[in-house]
């Protein structure tokens, strides 16, 4: 990994050393990798995000995922992706803005999945790199993982915010020094919808999917 750019010292809650890290995509997960190895925690990598539409949009995002951990020596879970089920949960809730009840409910999907796993493999701990993102509401975030995991005895969610103490800048660093995919929207088919009539309203093409924005950026 990186060096560690004047990082605190992270403890994860009960001064558990081994957690089970809920990740979204690479330019997320990078910054909280980088940040827990420099803390000596040890933990795996959790892929489940049945909400990412479409397919390709999907397997690029997870290969992304899948470089990174491989190249830092990082165990990496990948779960199904079981769109079909995601869609049934979201019916009705089609027009739900970003950050309203959809995603609540997509959270709560993804991090009760996460918790499961969590109980059957001996993690204590759980996390996710959604918080990073400052297009998402941590306490909404924050709200989903601790239901989730609050199923299981033993099992607790890391409110840790990773924005801070410099995160935020870091996660872009990190992003342009590995050239992640940079996503354009969140990931599913609504947000998808929406991202691309505000950018027709303002006069920008849609989202063009599968475009390395970092190398895109810099020819010349």
């Amino acid at each position: 990994m990186a060096e560690p750019l004047n990082r605190p010292t992270l403890m994860p809650p009960a001064g558990h050393k081994k957690v089970l890290l809920h990740s979204c995509c690479a330019p997320c997960s990078g910054e909280v990798m980088e940040a827990m190895t420099a803390s000596g925690i040890h933990y795996t990598i959790f892929f489940y995000n049945p909400n990412i539409h479409p397919k390709r949009e999907y397997e690029i995002r997870k290969n992304e995922n899948i470089r990174f951990a491989e190249k830092h020596n990082i165990p990496f879970i990948d779960a199904d992706y079981d769109a079909d089920n995601w869609m049934a949960r979201a019916k009705g809730l089609e027009m739900e803005p970003e950050r309203g009840l959809r995603c609540t409910m997509c959270f709560d999907m993804r991090f009760e999945r996460t918790a499961l796993y969590a109980h059957e493999n001996g993690f204590p701990v759980i996390t996710s790199s959604l918080g990073i993102s400052r297009w998402k509401d941590m306490n909404q975030i924050n709200g989903s993982g601790t239901r989730a995991a609050a199923k299981y005895d033993g099992l607790s969610y890391w409110t840790y915010n990773w924005r801070k103490g410099g995160g935020s800048s870091r996660m872009i660093e990190i992003s342009k020094r590995e050239e992640f995919y940079q996503q354009e929207y969140c990931g599913c088919v609504y947000s998808l919808r929406d991202t691309n009539k505000h950018r027709a309203d303002t006069g920008r093409t849609k989202i063009e999917i599968g475009v390395q924005y970092y190398k895109e950026a810099e020819k010349p």
